[in-house]
């Protein structure tokens, strides 16, 4: 079976402090390949943690291309970057990755500062990966103004620090995105979310909830893999081994076949 990684960050220099802040760790290309070795995950596509870290990642992907493919940062507050955006691909990204957190305020996705983003990226098919906790109420705006937009709803729509009861009620915010047919998701750093220990149990049925409603072709396991509390083995067998409704055909798609031909590669 194919496994693939749909989120990795890599960090730009110096960036140890900054990691620290956000509860993640630095994880050199290296690392990187060795634990996605070790756990046999075939894949990934990294994520750089912030427009700083975009160049780590093209040279990674540029020293790995079997192993890697990059979401880059475009400076959506930036004038050069409706330049770059025109020719995205050319620079060597496969898509990009757009962060919306809830207390930047105002939030950019709801400010107008992304306006000018989203008719470029679905003029040249440039898939979106939008990380947006608690404004997936926007993202199906944009998903609604943009149908040839491919947007990927990153962590279920998660907060860093959602556990429990507010996993289960996000997640049912997240629900109504599925009949957007140009929507997908990420079922990403889940372990992260969990308040129990391997297999995170309390996490199944959720997972299941988002199966159900967007089916296994628009739903994309990863591990984020910097800020994970558990092994890379363990969130890989979380999925193959514990959920008892995601098998065959359907645990390949999320595991790694859906994003391959949502993204491409």
């Amino acid at each position: 079976m194919l496994i693939v990684d749909a989120q990795i960050h890599l960090f730009g220099p110096e960036a140890e402090e900054r990691a620290r802040r956000i509860g993640q760790i630095v994880l050199s290309p290296e690392a990187a390949v060795a634990a996605m070795d070790e756990a046999h995950v075939d894949r990934a596509y990294l994520v750089p943690a912030g427009s700083a870290a975009n160049e780590a990642c093209l040279a990674a992907a540029r020293r790995w291309p079997e192993k890697f493919r990059v979401m880059g940062i475009p400076g959506l507050n930036k004038p050069a970057a409706r330049e770059d955006v025109e020719r995205w691909q050319s620079l060597g990204y496969t898509g990009v990755r757009l962060s919306f957190p809830p207390f930047r305020d105002p939030s950019w996705l709801r400010d107008g500062t992304a306006d000018w983003f989203w008719p470029v990226a679905e003029r040249h098919q440039i898939p979106v990966m939008i990380w947006a906790p608690e404004q997936l109420t926007e993202v199906g705006q944009v998903a609604d103004s943009h149908p040839g937009l491919k947007l990927i709803v990153d962590h279920l729509g998660l907060f860093v620090e959602d556990k429990g009861d507010t996993v289960r009620k996000v997640v049912q915010d997240l629900l109504p995105l599925a009949s957007r047919p140009n929507v997908a998701v990420k079922a990403s750093a889940l372990p992260a979310h969990s308040e129990q220990p391997y297999p995170f149990r309390d996490l199944h049925q959720p997972i299941k909830d988002v199966l159900d409603a967007f089916g296994s072709d628009r739903v994309f396991w990863g591990t984020d893999l910097t800020r994970l509390p558990c092994s890379l083995s363990e969130a890989v067998t979380m999925f193959t081994e514990e959920l008892g409704f995601l098998q065959g055909h359907e645990l390949e798609q999320v595991m790694g076949t859906a994003i391959i031909n949502w993204i491409g590669w």
